[in-house]
Protein backbone atom coordinates (compact mmCIF):
# COMPACT_ATOMS: atom_id res chain seq x y z
CA UNK A 1 0.00 0.00 0.00
CA UNK A 2 2.65 2.51 0.81
CA UNK A 3 4.00 2.22 -2.55
CA UNK A 4 1.18 2.45 -4.33
CA UNK A 5 0.81 5.67 -2.79
CA UNK A 6 4.10 6.47 -3.74
CA UNK A 7 3.45 5.65 -7.35
CA UNK A 8 0.14 8.05 -7.24
CA UNK A 9 1.77 10.77 -5.97
CA UNK A 10 4.73 11.44 -8.68
CA UNK A 11 2.28 10.12 -11.29
CA UNK A 12 -0.19 12.73 -10.31
CA UNK A 13 2.59 15.18 -11.01
CA UNK A 14 3.65 13.58 -14.24
CA UNK A 15 0.15 13.82 -15.33
CA UNK A 16 -0.24 17.28 -14.76
CA UNK A 17 3.71 17.86 -16.43
CA UNK A 18 2.99 15.92 -19.80
CA UNK A 19 -0.22 17.91 -20.29
CA UNK A 20 1.55 21.17 -20.20
CA UNK A 21 5.24 20.12 -21.64
CA UNK A 22 4.20 20.77 -25.18
CA UNK A 23 2.31 24.01 -25.38
CA UNK A 24 5.33 25.30 -22.44
CA UNK A 25 7.83 24.21 -24.13
CA UNK A 26 6.18 25.79 -27.19
CA UNK A 27 5.51 29.12 -26.13
CA UNK A 28 8.87 29.31 -24.03
CA UNK A 29 10.53 28.78 -27.71
CA UNK A 30 8.43 31.90 -29.27
CA UNK A 31 9.28 33.96 -26.37
CA UNK A 32 12.89 33.83 -27.31
CA UNK A 33 12.03 33.54 -30.83
CA UNK A 34 9.77 36.40 -31.95
CA UNK A 35 11.15 39.27 -33.53
CA UNK A 36 8.30 41.82 -31.92
CA UNK A 37 8.31 43.65 -28.68
CA UNK A 38 5.33 44.65 -26.61
CA UNK A 39 4.73 48.26 -25.57
CA UNK A 40 5.41 47.81 -21.99
CA UNK A 41 8.51 45.84 -23.25
CA UNK A 42 9.48 48.82 -25.40
CA UNK A 43 9.04 51.34 -22.87
CA UNK A 44 11.61 49.48 -20.74
CA UNK A 45 13.92 49.30 -23.21
CA UNK A 46 13.83 53.23 -23.67
CA UNK A 47 14.69 53.76 -19.97
CA UNK A 48 17.44 51.75 -19.66
CA UNK A 49 18.76 53.06 -22.96
CA UNK A 50 18.72 49.31 -25.14
CA UNK A 51 18.23 48.49 -28.58
CA UNK A 52 16.20 45.26 -28.60
CA UNK A 53 16.71 44.72 -32.23
CA UNK A 54 21.13 45.06 -31.70
CA UNK A 55 22.67 41.29 -30.55
CA UNK A 56 25.73 41.05 -28.40
CA UNK A 57 29.08 38.83 -28.29
CA UNK A 58 29.47 36.45 -26.05
CA UNK A 59 31.86 38.69 -24.02
CA UNK A 60 28.89 41.26 -23.92
CA UNK A 61 26.48 39.06 -23.23
CA UNK A 62 28.56 37.98 -19.93
CA UNK A 63 29.11 41.93 -19.02
CA UNK A 64 25.86 42.71 -19.34
CA UNK A 65 24.74 39.46 -16.92
CA UNK A 66 27.93 40.29 -14.39
CA UNK A 67 26.53 44.33 -14.58
CA UNK A 68 23.24 43.73 -13.89
CA UNK A 69 23.79 40.76 -10.95
CA UNK A 70 26.13 43.29 -9.78
CA UNK A 71 23.87 46.22 -9.36
CA UNK A 72 21.42 43.95 -7.77
CA UNK A 73 23.76 42.76 -4.98
CA UNK A 74 24.62 45.85 -3.77
CA UNK A 75 20.62 47.06 -3.86
CA UNK A 76 19.44 44.14 -1.85
CA UNK A 77 22.40 44.56 -0.08
CA UNK A 78 21.76 48.27 1.03
CA UNK A 79 18.02 47.29 1.98
CA UNK A 80 19.03 44.76 4.79
CA UNK A 81 21.45 47.52 6.05
CA UNK A 82 18.72 50.39 5.68
CA UNK A 83 16.02 48.32 7.16
CA UNK A 84 15.07 49.95 10.02
CA UNK A 85 14.01 52.90 7.46
CA UNK A 86 11.93 51.07 5.54
CA UNK A 87 8.24 50.84 5.35
CA UNK A 88 6.91 47.82 6.80
CA UNK A 89 10.14 47.29 8.52
CA UNK A 90 7.79 45.44 11.73
CA UNK A 91 9.94 46.88 14.09
CA UNK A 92 13.20 44.84 12.84
CA UNK A 93 16.32 46.06 13.66
CA UNK A 94 19.50 46.34 10.58
CA UNK A 95 20.50 43.15 9.35
CA UNK A 96 24.48 42.62 10.07
CA UNK A 97 27.06 43.34 7.54
CA UNK A 98 28.50 39.36 7.05
CA UNK A 99 24.94 38.46 7.16
CA UNK A 100 23.31 41.22 4.53
CA UNK A 101 26.23 40.49 2.09
CA UNK A 102 25.31 36.38 2.20
CA UNK A 103 21.98 36.82 1.65
CA UNK A 104 22.14 39.30 -1.05
CA UNK A 105 24.61 37.14 -2.64
CA UNK A 106 22.11 34.41 -2.13
CA UNK A 107 19.36 35.52 -3.42
CA UNK A 108 21.29 37.14 -6.71
CA UNK A 109 23.11 33.51 -7.24
CA UNK A 110 19.66 32.44 -7.43
CA UNK A 111 20.84 30.00 -4.11
CA UNK A 112 18.05 31.32 -1.60
CA UNK A 113 20.33 30.30 1.35
CA UNK A 114 19.13 31.33 4.57
CA UNK A 115 21.27 31.96 7.40
CA UNK A 116 18.39 33.28 9.57
CA UNK A 117 14.75 32.91 10.49
CA UNK A 118 13.16 35.15 8.17
CA UNK A 119 10.20 35.97 10.45
CA UNK A 120 12.17 37.57 12.84
CA UNK A 121 14.74 39.48 10.41
CA UNK A 122 13.48 40.33 7.68
CA UNK A 123 10.34 43.01 7.32
CA UNK A 124 7.76 43.02 4.45
CA UNK A 125 10.01 45.55 2.59
CA UNK A 126 12.92 43.40 2.22
CA UNK A 127 10.73 40.65 1.76
CA UNK A 128 8.47 41.93 -1.26
CA UNK A 129 10.94 44.23 -2.80
CA UNK A 130 14.37 42.81 -2.35
CA UNK A 131 14.06 38.86 -2.07
CA UNK A 132 10.84 38.32 -3.99
CA UNK A 133 12.17 40.90 -6.92
CA UNK A 134 16.02 38.60 -7.09
CA UNK A 135 13.84 35.46 -6.93
CA UNK A 136 11.95 37.32 -10.37
CA UNK A 137 15.27 38.49 -11.46
CA UNK A 138 18.16 35.53 -10.86
CA UNK A 139 15.38 32.97 -12.50
CA UNK A 140 15.37 35.36 -15.82
CA UNK A 141 18.74 35.47 -15.96
CA UNK A 142 19.74 31.63 -15.47
CA UNK A 143 16.78 30.97 -18.47
CA UNK A 144 18.88 33.84 -20.21
CA UNK A 145 21.63 32.42 -20.37
CA UNK A 146 20.53 28.69 -21.11
CA UNK A 147 18.78 30.19 -24.11
CA UNK A 148 21.90 32.13 -25.27
CA UNK A 149 23.46 28.76 -25.21
CA UNK A 150 20.69 27.18 -27.59
CA UNK A 151 20.90 30.21 -29.78
CA UNK A 152 24.66 29.12 -30.03
CA UNK A 153 24.05 25.74 -30.96
CA UNK A 154 21.29 26.45 -33.62
CA UNK A 155 23.31 29.35 -35.35
CA UNK A 156 25.88 28.95 -38.09
CA UNK A 157 28.80 31.16 -38.58
CA UNK A 158 27.51 33.69 -36.19
CA UNK A 159 29.13 35.95 -34.08
CA UNK A 160 26.27 36.71 -31.36
CA UNK A 161 23.93 35.15 -29.41
CA UNK A 162 21.21 37.24 -28.28
CA UNK A 163 20.89 40.09 -26.13
CA UNK A 164 21.05 39.57 -22.66
CA UNK A 165 18.31 42.74 -21.82
CA UNK A 166 15.64 41.24 -24.17
CA UNK A 167 15.73 37.89 -22.82
CA UNK A 168 15.91 39.03 -19.43
CA UNK A 169 13.00 41.28 -20.22
CA UNK A 170 10.66 38.75 -21.63
CA UNK A 171 11.35 35.94 -19.14
CA UNK A 172 10.10 37.97 -16.57
CA UNK A 173 7.20 39.73 -18.35
CA UNK A 174 5.96 36.56 -20.26
CA UNK A 175 6.75 34.09 -18.53
CA UNK A 176 7.43 34.27 -14.99
CA UNK A 177 5.50 37.01 -14.00
CA UNK A 178 2.17 36.05 -15.64
CA UNK A 179 2.46 31.77 -14.69
CA UNK A 180 3.32 33.34 -10.90
CA UNK A 181 0.44 35.29 -11.05
CA UNK A 182 -1.93 32.29 -11.37
CA UNK A 183 0.22 30.15 -9.00
CA UNK A 184 -0.06 32.17 -6.06
CA UNK A 185 -4.21 32.48 -7.07
CA UNK A 186 -3.66 28.64 -6.88
CA UNK A 187 -1.84 29.02 -3.63
CA UNK A 188 -4.24 31.61 -1.82
CA UNK A 189 -7.24 29.36 -3.10
CA UNK A 190 -5.39 26.11 -1.51
CA UNK A 191 -4.80 28.29 2.06
CA UNK A 192 -1.60 30.35 1.87
CA UNK A 193 -2.35 33.34 3.08
CA UNK A 194 -1.27 36.71 1.60
CA UNK A 195 -2.20 39.92 3.73
CA UNK A 196 0.15 42.75 5.46
CA UNK A 197 -0.88 42.81 8.65
CA UNK A 198 2.02 42.30 10.47
CA UNK A 199 2.25 40.06 13.80
CA UNK A 200 -0.95 38.46 15.48
CA UNK A 201 -1.35 37.74 19.48
CA UNK A 202 -3.76 34.55 20.27
CA UNK A 203 -4.22 32.97 23.20
CA UNK A 204 -3.85 28.83 23.11
CA UNK A 205 -5.91 26.09 24.03
CA UNK A 206 -3.49 26.30 27.33
CA UNK A 207 -4.28 29.59 27.64
CA UNK A 208 -0.64 30.64 26.79
CA UNK A 209 -0.09 33.85 24.61
CA UNK A 210 1.15 33.60 20.83
CA UNK A 211 2.36 35.80 18.18
CA UNK A 212 1.71 34.37 15.48
CA UNK A 213 3.83 36.14 12.24
CA UNK A 214 1.95 37.02 8.82
CA UNK A 215 2.84 38.65 5.33
CA UNK A 216 2.30 38.39 1.78
CA UNK A 217 3.62 34.91 1.56
CA UNK A 218 1.69 33.54 -1.54
CA UNK A 219 3.03 35.87 -3.83
CA UNK A 220 6.65 35.04 -2.60
CA UNK A 221 5.64 31.24 -2.37
CA UNK A 222 4.78 31.32 -6.29
CA UNK A 223 7.80 32.55 -7.71
CA UNK A 224 10.33 30.50 -5.12
CA UNK A 225 8.93 27.42 -6.39
CA UNK A 226 8.36 28.34 -9.68
CA UNK A 227 11.75 30.02 -10.47
CA UNK A 228 13.35 27.12 -8.44
CA UNK A 229 14.68 29.80 -5.69
CA UNK A 230 14.14 27.60 -2.67
CA UNK A 231 14.10 29.62 0.72
CA UNK A 232 10.66 30.39 2.53
CA UNK A 233 9.02 33.27 3.78
CA UNK A 234 9.19 31.26 7.27
CA UNK A 235 11.86 29.70 9.16
CA UNK A 236 9.98 26.40 9.05
CA UNK A 237 10.30 26.62 4.64
CA UNK A 238 7.44 24.56 3.20
CA UNK A 239 6.39 22.73 6.33
CA UNK A 240 5.00 25.42 7.58
CA UNK A 241 1.06 25.67 7.15
CA UNK A 242 1.21 29.11 6.21
CA UNK A 243 3.09 28.65 3.01
CA UNK A 244 1.95 24.92 2.46
CA UNK A 245 -1.46 23.88 4.00
CA UNK A 246 -2.46 20.95 2.76
CA UNK A 247 -1.38 17.38 0.74
CA UNK A 248 -2.93 18.86 -2.49
CA UNK A 249 -0.95 22.59 -2.39
CA UNK A 250 2.30 19.97 -1.63
CA UNK A 251 1.67 18.19 -5.00
CA UNK A 252 0.99 21.75 -6.51
CA UNK A 253 4.54 23.34 -4.97
CA UNK A 254 6.31 20.06 -6.62
CA UNK A 255 4.80 20.61 -9.80
CA UNK A 256 5.62 24.22 -9.70
CA UNK A 257 9.24 23.22 -9.23
CA UNK A 258 9.43 21.11 -12.10
CA UNK A 259 7.36 22.88 -14.81
CA UNK A 260 9.74 24.97 -16.46
CA UNK A 261 12.85 22.72 -15.97
CA UNK A 262 11.08 19.91 -17.66
CA UNK A 263 9.78 22.18 -20.31
CA UNK A 264 12.93 22.80 -21.58
CA UNK A 265 13.75 20.31 -23.61
CA UNK A 266 11.24 20.67 -25.32
CA UNK A 267 11.95 24.45 -25.61
CA UNK A 268 15.28 23.31 -26.74
CA UNK A 269 14.16 21.00 -29.30
CA UNK A 270 12.03 23.48 -31.20
CA UNK A 271 14.99 25.93 -31.18
CA UNK A 272 17.04 23.73 -32.82
CA UNK A 273 15.06 21.99 -35.35
CA UNK A 274 15.83 18.38 -33.77
CA UNK A 275 12.73 16.88 -30.87
CA UNK A 276 15.12 14.23 -31.21
CA UNK A 277 17.51 15.51 -29.01
CA UNK A 278 15.21 17.35 -26.75
CA UNK A 279 13.27 13.86 -25.61
CA UNK A 280 16.53 12.05 -25.23
CA UNK A 281 17.57 15.11 -22.80
CA UNK A 282 14.27 15.05 -21.19
CA UNK A 283 14.75 10.78 -20.96
CA UNK A 284 17.77 11.52 -19.34
CA UNK A 285 16.21 14.18 -16.47
CA UNK A 286 13.11 11.72 -15.80
CA UNK A 287 15.20 8.51 -15.65
CA UNK A 288 17.92 10.25 -12.99
CA UNK A 289 14.69 12.09 -11.51
CA UNK A 290 12.71 8.82 -10.89
CA UNK A 291 15.90 6.88 -9.12
CA UNK A 292 16.57 9.48 -7.26
CA UNK A 293 12.79 9.44 -5.87
CA UNK A 294 12.39 6.03 -5.64
CA UNK A 295 16.09 5.16 -3.52
CA UNK A 296 14.74 8.37 -1.24
CA UNK A 297 11.23 6.28 -0.38
CA UNK A 298 12.72 3.29 -0.34
CA UNK A 299 15.74 3.93 2.63
CA UNK A 300 12.93 5.98 4.45
CA UNK A 301 10.66 3.35 4.56
CA UNK A 302 13.03 0.70 5.86
CA UNK A 303 14.12 2.86 8.33
CA UNK A 304 15.94 0.88 11.14
CA UNK A 305 14.82 0.66 14.84
CA UNK A 306 11.30 -0.15 16.61
CA UNK A 307 9.39 3.13 16.19
CA UNK A 308 10.27 3.59 12.72
CA UNK A 309 8.86 0.10 11.84
CA UNK A 310 5.93 0.95 14.38
CA UNK A 311 5.65 4.23 12.74
CA UNK A 312 5.57 2.44 8.64
CA UNK A 313 8.96 4.43 8.18
CA UNK A 314 11.32 6.90 9.27
CA UNK A 315 8.96 9.70 10.34
CA UNK A 316 11.33 11.76 12.56
CA UNK A 317 11.55 15.30 10.86
CA UNK A 318 8.73 14.40 8.41
CA UNK A 319 5.56 16.40 8.10
CA UNK A 320 3.03 14.52 9.41
CA UNK A 321 0.66 16.37 7.14
CA UNK A 322 2.12 14.49 3.79
CA UNK A 323 3.98 11.73 5.47
CA UNK A 324 7.22 9.98 3.94
CA UNK A 325 6.03 9.79 0.37
CA UNK A 326 5.20 13.64 0.74
CA UNK A 327 8.70 14.52 2.03
CA UNK A 328 10.57 12.22 -0.45
CA UNK A 329 8.58 13.31 -3.09
CA UNK A 330 9.49 17.17 -2.60
CA UNK A 331 12.93 16.30 -1.56
CA UNK A 332 13.53 14.43 -4.47
CA UNK A 333 12.21 17.79 -6.71
CA UNK A 334 14.17 19.98 -4.79
CA UNK A 335 17.44 18.38 -4.88
CA UNK A 336 16.84 18.06 -8.65
CA UNK A 337 16.65 21.45 -8.92
CA UNK A 338 18.45 24.43 -7.96
CA UNK A 339 15.22 24.84 -5.41
CA UNK A 340 16.27 24.87 -2.25
CA UNK A 341 12.99 24.79 -0.31
CA UNK A 342 11.89 21.63 2.08
CA UNK A 343 8.86 20.25 3.81
CA UNK A 344 10.79 17.81 6.18
CA UNK A 345 14.06 17.87 8.34
CA UNK A 346 16.77 16.75 6.19
CA UNK A 347 19.13 16.04 8.98
CA UNK A 348 16.45 13.75 10.25
CA UNK A 349 16.55 11.70 7.14
CA UNK A 350 18.31 7.93 7.39
CA UNK A 351 21.96 8.19 6.82
CA UNK A 352 21.07 6.55 3.37
CA UNK A 353 18.12 8.90 2.76
CA UNK A 354 20.45 11.56 3.76
CA UNK A 355 23.14 10.48 1.03
CA UNK A 356 20.73 9.92 -1.60
CA UNK A 357 19.83 13.72 -0.93
CA UNK A 358 23.07 14.80 -1.79
CA UNK A 359 24.11 12.91 -4.40
CA UNK A 360 21.03 13.83 -6.13
CA UNK A 361 22.78 17.74 -5.87
CA UNK A 362 26.01 16.30 -6.77
CA UNK A 363 24.71 15.22 -10.02
CA UNK A 364 24.60 18.53 -10.80
CA UNK A 365 21.23 19.26 -10.44
CA UNK A 366 20.57 18.64 -13.70
CA UNK A 367 17.20 15.73 -13.27
CA UNK A 368 15.47 18.42 -14.26
CA UNK A 369 17.51 21.19 -12.67
CA UNK A 370 17.20 24.55 -11.97
CA UNK A 371 15.17 27.16 -14.61
CA UNK A 372 17.81 27.42 -16.96
CA UNK A 373 21.01 26.47 -15.40
CA UNK A 374 19.51 22.51 -15.69
CA UNK A 375 19.09 22.85 -19.48
CA UNK A 376 22.58 24.64 -19.79
CA UNK A 377 24.31 21.93 -17.36
CA UNK A 378 22.78 18.97 -19.19
CA UNK A 379 23.62 20.34 -22.07
CA UNK A 380 27.83 20.87 -21.04
CA UNK A 381 27.18 17.11 -20.10
CA UNK A 382 26.35 16.66 -23.46
CA UNK A 383 29.12 17.96 -25.14
CA UNK A 384 31.32 15.67 -22.64
CA UNK A 385 29.22 12.37 -23.43
CA UNK A 386 29.40 13.27 -27.43
CA UNK A 387 32.95 13.34 -27.74
CA UNK A 388 33.62 10.22 -25.32
CA UNK A 389 31.43 8.29 -27.23
CA UNK A 390 32.95 9.48 -30.57
CA UNK A 391 35.76 8.82 -29.59
CA UNK A 392 34.92 5.28 -28.09
CA UNK A 393 33.10 3.87 -31.11
CA UNK A 394 35.01 6.26 -34.04
CA UNK A 395 32.36 8.21 -34.74
CA UNK A 396 32.37 11.84 -35.41
CA UNK A 397 32.11 13.90 -32.40
CA UNK A 398 29.20 16.44 -33.91
CA UNK A 399 25.93 17.64 -31.61
CA UNK A 400 23.78 19.12 -34.06
CA UNK A 401 25.63 19.68 -36.84
CA UNK A 402 28.68 21.59 -34.65
CA UNK A 403 32.28 19.68 -34.23
CA UNK A 404 33.23 18.98 -30.53
CA UNK A 405 36.96 19.88 -31.12
CA UNK A 406 39.36 20.92 -28.08
CA UNK A 407 38.25 24.27 -27.13
CA UNK A 408 34.60 23.20 -26.42
CA UNK A 409 35.76 19.76 -24.76
CA UNK A 410 37.99 22.06 -22.64
CA UNK A 411 35.44 24.47 -21.89
CA UNK A 412 32.94 21.81 -20.62
CA UNK A 413 35.77 20.05 -18.29
CA UNK A 414 36.42 23.31 -16.75
CA UNK A 415 32.52 23.65 -16.15
CA UNK A 416 31.95 20.40 -14.15
CA UNK A 417 34.87 21.00 -12.26
CA UNK A 418 33.64 24.26 -10.96
CA UNK A 419 31.66 22.71 -8.30
CA UNK A 420 34.27 20.16 -7.11
CA UNK A 421 36.62 22.50 -6.50
CA UNK A 422 35.46 25.17 -5.22
CA UNK A 423 32.99 23.27 -2.64
CA UNK A 424 35.68 20.55 -1.34
CA UNK A 425 38.32 23.38 -1.53
CA UNK A 426 35.78 25.65 0.50
CA UNK A 427 35.19 23.25 3.00
CA UNK A 428 39.48 21.92 3.73
CA UNK A 429 40.32 25.61 4.22
CA UNK A 430 37.37 25.87 6.81
CA UNK A 431 38.42 22.67 8.31
CA UNK A 432 42.28 23.42 7.87
CA UNK A 433 42.18 27.08 10.38
CA UNK A 434 42.29 25.92 13.49
CA UNK A 435 39.76 28.42 14.96
CA UNK A 436 37.41 28.44 12.18
CA UNK A 437 37.53 23.97 12.89
CA UNK A 438 37.30 24.99 16.55
CA UNK A 439 33.72 26.94 15.70
CA UNK A 440 32.54 24.19 13.20
CA UNK A 441 33.17 21.11 15.35
CA UNK A 442 31.89 23.08 19.08
CA UNK A 443 29.37 25.42 17.59
CA UNK A 444 28.08 25.19 13.68
CA UNK A 445 27.57 21.42 13.83
CA UNK A 446 24.63 19.81 15.10
CA UNK A 447 25.85 16.21 15.52
CA UNK A 448 29.61 14.68 15.68
CA UNK A 449 30.96 11.95 14.01
CA UNK A 450 29.87 11.20 10.31
CA UNK A 451 26.86 12.73 10.52
CA UNK A 452 28.37 16.06 11.26
CA UNK A 453 30.54 15.91 8.55
CA UNK A 454 27.32 15.37 6.28
CA UNK A 455 25.80 18.26 7.34
CA UNK A 456 28.79 20.60 6.77
CA UNK A 457 29.69 18.61 3.36
CA UNK A 458 25.88 19.06 2.62
CA UNK A 459 25.93 22.88 3.08
CA UNK A 460 28.99 23.90 1.29
CA UNK A 461 28.46 21.28 -2.39
CA UNK A 462 24.38 23.31 -1.73
CA UNK A 463 25.63 26.57 -1.45
CA UNK A 464 28.24 25.85 -4.22
CA UNK A 465 25.80 24.48 -6.82
CA UNK A 466 23.68 27.20 -5.57
CA UNK A 467 20.50 24.80 -4.30
CA UNK A 468 20.27 26.78 -1.35
CA UNK A 469 18.94 23.68 1.30
CA UNK A 470 20.33 22.45 4.31
CA UNK A 471 20.84 19.72 7.15
CA UNK A 472 18.71 21.78 9.94
CA UNK A 473 21.75 20.91 12.23
CA UNK A 474 23.98 23.16 10.36
CA UNK A 475 24.18 26.40 12.23
CA UNK A 476 25.47 28.30 9.63
CA UNK A 477 25.24 32.40 10.74
CA UNK A 478 28.90 32.96 11.76
CA UNK A 479 31.07 35.99 10.03
CA UNK A 480 33.08 33.52 8.60
CA UNK A 481 30.39 30.96 6.95
CA UNK A 482 28.11 33.99 5.83
CA UNK A 483 31.20 35.49 4.24
CA UNK A 484 32.76 32.03 2.80
CA UNK A 485 29.49 30.57 1.73
CA UNK A 486 28.54 33.79 0.00
CA UNK A 487 31.68 33.90 -1.96
CA UNK A 488 30.97 29.97 -3.34
CA UNK A 489 27.86 30.85 -4.54
CA UNK A 490 28.78 33.63 -6.32
CA UNK A 491 31.96 31.82 -8.05
CA UNK A 492 29.47 28.98 -8.27
CA UNK A 493 27.08 30.85 -10.15
CA UNK A 494 28.91 32.97 -12.23
CA UNK A 495 32.23 31.14 -13.12
CA UNK A 496 30.39 28.59 -13.96
CA UNK A 497 27.69 31.26 -16.78
CA UNK A 498 30.85 32.90 -17.86
CA UNK A 499 32.21 29.39 -19.19
CA UNK A 500 28.97 28.47 -20.58
CA UNK A 501 28.16 31.89 -22.34
CA UNK A 502 31.85 31.09 -23.57
CA UNK A 503 31.20 27.99 -25.11
CA UNK A 504 27.62 29.36 -26.74
CA UNK A 505 29.95 31.73 -28.59
CA UNK A 506 32.41 29.17 -29.93
CA UNK A 507 29.35 27.21 -31.21
CA UNK A 508 27.87 29.53 -33.08
CA UNK A 509 31.05 31.10 -34.89
CA UNK A 510 30.81 27.20 -36.34
CA UNK A 511 29.05 26.98 -39.76
CA UNK A 512 26.81 23.67 -39.98
CA UNK A 513 28.42 20.38 -40.61
CA UNK A 514 26.66 18.20 -43.31
CA UNK A 515 25.16 15.23 -41.73
CA UNK A 516 27.03 11.98 -42.26
CA UNK A 517 27.11 8.34 -41.76
CA UNK A 518 29.68 8.66 -39.37
CA UNK A 519 27.96 10.90 -36.85
CA UNK A 520 26.88 9.65 -33.55
CA UNK A 521 23.02 9.46 -33.62
CA UNK A 522 22.00 11.72 -30.18
CA UNK A 523 18.29 10.40 -29.77
CA UNK A 524 18.83 6.57 -29.52
CA UNK A 525 18.08 4.37 -26.08
CA UNK A 526 21.88 3.59 -26.53
CA UNK A 527 22.95 7.21 -26.19
CA UNK A 528 20.28 7.73 -23.13
CA UNK A 529 21.72 4.87 -21.45
CA UNK A 530 25.52 6.40 -21.16
CA UNK A 531 24.59 9.89 -21.29
CA UNK A 532 22.94 8.71 -17.67
CA UNK A 533 26.17 6.69 -16.64
CA UNK A 534 28.40 9.41 -17.39
CA UNK A 535 26.54 12.05 -15.59
CA UNK A 536 26.57 9.53 -12.35
CA UNK A 537 30.34 8.13 -13.59
CA UNK A 538 31.65 12.10 -13.81
CA UNK A 539 29.34 13.62 -10.46
CA UNK A 540 30.40 10.21 -7.75
CA UNK A 541 34.00 9.56 -7.41
CA UNK A 542 34.82 12.97 -6.90
CA UNK A 543 32.95 13.24 -4.03
CA UNK A 544 33.35 9.43 -3.07
CA UNK A 545 35.45 10.09 0.12
CA UNK A 546 33.52 12.37 1.68
CA UNK A 547 30.82 10.47 0.89
CA UNK A 548 32.78 7.16 2.81
CA UNK A 549 33.20 9.37 5.50
CA UNK A 550 30.28 10.71 6.27
CA UNK A 551 26.50 8.76 5.00
CA UNK A 552 28.35 5.96 3.96
CA UNK A 553 29.85 5.41 7.11
CA UNK A 554 27.07 6.45 9.33
CA UNK A 555 24.37 4.30 7.26
CA UNK A 556 26.87 1.02 7.38
CA UNK A 557 27.90 1.97 11.21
Amino acid sequence: MQWVWAITSVATVAIALIVVYRPLGDYMAWVFSSTKDWKVERAIYRIIGVDSHSEQSWQAYLRAVLVFSCVGMLLLYAMQRLQPWLPYSLGLGSISPDLAFNTAASFVGNTNWQAYSPESTVGYTVQMAGLSVQCFVSSAVGLAVAIALVRGLARKGATTIGNFWVDLVRANLRILLPLSAVAALVLIAGGTIQNLTGFTDITTIAGQLQTLPNGPVATQEAIKMLGTNGGGFYNANSAHPFENPTAWTNLFQVFLLLVIPFASPRTFGKMVGDHRLGSAILATMITLFLAAYAALTAFEYQGLGTAPQLAGGAMEGKEVRFGIVGSTLFTAATTGTTGGATNSTLDSYTAMGGMVSLLHMILGEVSPGGVGSGLYTILIMAVIAVFIVGLLLGRTPVMLGKRIGVREIKLASLAILVIPVLSLAGMAISFAIPAIHHELVNQVMGNSGPHGLTETTYAFVSATINNGSSFAGFGANTPWLNVVLGLLILLGRFLVIAIVLAMAGSFAAQDQIPTGVGELPLHSPQFVAFFVALIIFVAVPTFFAVLAAGPFAEGLG
